[in-house]
């Protein structure tokens, strides 16, 4: 049998050879697992594509989305501390750091001062949203989500983020600054004992506001629900991943005259993009920790697109509908792809595409707050036609018609027969009627 170092790690890591030393075992292999499963995703290609990706977006929005900021920030008159946490940001580039965030609050100050048109303004406000679209839909790939959010979800919620986002700066730095200024604090600052461990404990803060910052992001972006507890481990695994990432290239940066020598003039802009992408990579890798921290089942295989056969999909159809129309029935319930992805403990990735199926047929149809309806009266509904729409889904149009084997034929007619047989007219109000309640109801709080 031939050697293969992938499966060897792979046993050695997903094996009991180093759980079984008690807890702290079982500590080590965890970590071993989440790493494991971070490089494993990081080099299979999905992860950077979407990356590779947002840097363009950053690119085109970093400026109206900092315009944007500081217009907000600045009538609570905290605009210069969030210029001065700029300033950190870019501290890994070292001068040239000093030098590009400059640049870019040059930028913003023709923004706010009114430089612009209004058709450049509207562009502005576009890219600016567009970058906010563009990490939903990058967390939505993390989370197996297929479906984003409505246009009406999108533009409150993408509004909600620009806006409560800078707030939430503002008194996270005026909190800093708050504490900086206190009595008491100086006191601490100037005591022999107390003083260093609080100076070290200091310096910690904006990693700390980081994390919070990820840890929101993993939150709230996916068109999902994420539960806190994940959400915090993931900004923690992130602000760790940034810290540590900014010192690698702060060093990088240092020791790399041979960069300035070989690109001149372009050395700034080429360290740049692969300072956002690398910064991209780390947001994109905490939301990797944050979904296999709640679905750890994923954590050994990853991601695996899972295809239903036709029987399936089938049953799934009907489940579906029977919930859909349950929920229809009673005013308190209301019904969308997640809760139904967890009642019937398949993956929302498959669900999505019997869904999509179902609307277009006009069976389904969903609201602003994405639950999902019958598409028309539940008495015009045959069971007939839910299973005839995924039966025949799928069929693009670009083929000729085939020339079936006469036999084949026949037999195939002789399905449908039985099915329709099987059946009959049966409506899906009248199957709503009849069963029991043998699916659990599913309530939204």
């Amino acid at each position: 049998m031939a050697f293969s170092p992938i499966q060897t790690v792979d046993n050695f890591v997903w094996g009991d050879r180093i759980s079984r030393f008690g807890r702290l075992g079982r500590v080590v292999a965890t970590a071993l697992q989440f790493l494991y499963a971070l490089f494993r995703d990081l080099f299979s290609g999905g992860l950077t594509m979407r990356a590779m990706s947002l840097v363009y977006t950053t690119l085109l929005s970093v400026v109206p989305f900092i315009a944007f900021s500081f217009s907000v920030l600045k009538g609570f008159g905290v605009h210069e501390q969030l210029q001065e946490r700029a300033y950190l940001f870019m501290e890994p580039f070292g001068d040239e750091g000093v030098e590009i965030t400059d640049n870019v609050m040059r930028l913003v100050d023709n923004v706010n001062g009114g430089v612009l048109g209004g058709v450049s303004l509207a562009f502005f406000v576009y890219t600016a949203i567009s970058m906010v679209q563009k990490v939903e839909e990058s967390f939505n790939f993390v989370w197996y989500v297929s479906k984003p959010r409505s246009f009406s979800r999108r533009f409150t919620e993408y509004m909600f983020v620009m806006l409560v986002g800078p707030l939430a700066i503002a008194i996270a730095l005026g909190m800093i600054t708050s504490l900086q200024n206190d009595n008491f604090v100086q006191w601490l600052l100037n005591n022999d004992i107390v003083g260093p461990l609080f100076v070290a404990t200091s310096k910690l803060t904006p990693y700390v506001i980081v994390s919070l910052v990820f840890a929101f992001l993993y939150a709230f972006m996916p068109n999902t629900r994420v539960r806190l507890k994940s959400a915090l481990l993931g900004g923690a695994a992130g602000g760790f991943m940034w810290a540590s990432l900014g010192l690698v290239f702060t060093a990088f940066i240092v020791n790399s005259a041979q960069t300035q020598a070989v690109y001149a003039s372009f050395a700034i802009a080429i360290v740049t993009l692969i300072w956002i992408y690398l910064n991209w990579i780390v947001l994109l890798l905490g939301a990797q920790v944050s979904f296999y921290t709640q679905h750890p089942a994923y954590l050994r295989h990853g991601r695996l697109e899972s295809e239903l056969s036709n029987g399936m999909r089938e049953r799934l159809a009907l489940n579906i509908m029977l919930m859909v129309g349950k929920a229809f029935r009673d005013s308190g319930v209301t019904v969308n792809v997640e809760q139904i992805s967890s009642a019937l403990r398949l993956p929302s990735l498959s669900i999505a595409p019997v869904v999509s199926a179902l609307e277009e047929g006009g069976l389904l149809t969903s609201n602003e707050k994405e639950h999902l309806l019958p598409g028309r009266d539940m008495a015009s509904v045959t069971l007939d036609d839910i299973l005839a729409v995924v039966r025949s889904g799928g069929e693009t149009g670009s083929l000729q018609d085939p020339a079936w084997a006469s036999e084949v034929d026949g037999i195939a007619k002789d399905v449908d027969m039985a099915i329709a047989k099987t059946i009959g007219t049966k409506t899906l109000s009248q199957f709503v009627d009849e069963t029991e309640r043998s699916i659990p109801s599913i309530r939204t709080a």
